[in-house]
Formats: structure tokens, sequence, C-alpha cells
């Protein structure tokens, strides 16, 4: 009777310190994203997490950006205002781990926002 009491009580043991030891994030990422976030290189914009980083990137004429969707859903990358597109360049939708780049030889400010998420996602080229 002792040796299955005392079997008893160390299977409960562990069962409630496996319980306790669980946290919420051991349970998988955001549903948006995947595994391979990270931080963008130079000139390199990562749209992760519903959102562009850096939201704003300043490069001189000449530089090639080059945009890197690590979620896992589609987005775009088209210039311009959400609702306002300006046609100067259009990602089209990129799946995860797609790519995008563009030549900016123009001085000015390129604004560009998702077509799929324009109500959160925009960002800003600068080109000095």
């Amino acid at each position: 009777m002792i040796k299955k009491t005392y079997f008893l009580s160390i299977v409960t043991l562990l069962l409630f310190a496996g319980i306790i030891g669980c946290s919420k994030s051991d349970y998988g990422t955001n549903s948006y994203t995947n595994s391979n976030m990270g931080t963008p290189a130079t000139n390199e914009v990562l749209i992760q997490n519903i959102s562009f980083s850096p939201q704003s990137i300043t490069v001189s004429a000449g530089t090639t950006i080059k945009w890197t969707n690590k979620d896992n859903v589609a987005h775009t990358v088209t210039s311009g205002t959400p609702g306002s597109p300006n046609g100067i360049f259009e990602s089209g939708n990129l799946g995860n781990g797609a790519t995008f780049s563009f030549i900016f030889n123009t001085k000015g400010t390129f604004p560009y926002y998702c077509k799929l998420h324009q109500d959160t996602m925009t960002g800003t080229v600068i080109v000095q």
C-alpha cells in the first residue's frame, strides 16, 4: 500500500510540475508570423508582425531596397498612400519568404503601403 501511495504521489507531483512549467508562449507564435524573424540587413525592410521594419529608411540615390516577407500571410509593397497608389513600384502579392527589390535613383520621399493591410501597414523610403 505504501508503494502505491508513493507512486501516486510521484506521478501527481510530476504532472503538477509539468502544468506549472508551461506558459502561454510555450504553445507557439502568433499565427501571422513564423519563427524566422530577425533584424533587417542594410537596405532591407522586413515585413513581419503585420508591419514594415523599419517603417522609414533613408538611403542615397542609386540604392536598391529589398523587402522580405517574414509573415505567414501575403503582403504587397505598393508605392503611394492607401487608396492612392502612384504607380512608381508594385510588388504584387508576396507570400512567406518572398522578396521584392526596387532601385531608388531619384531623390525624394517615397511613401508606400500594403494593399491587403492598408489600414495598418505603411512605410517611407527617403532618398537623399
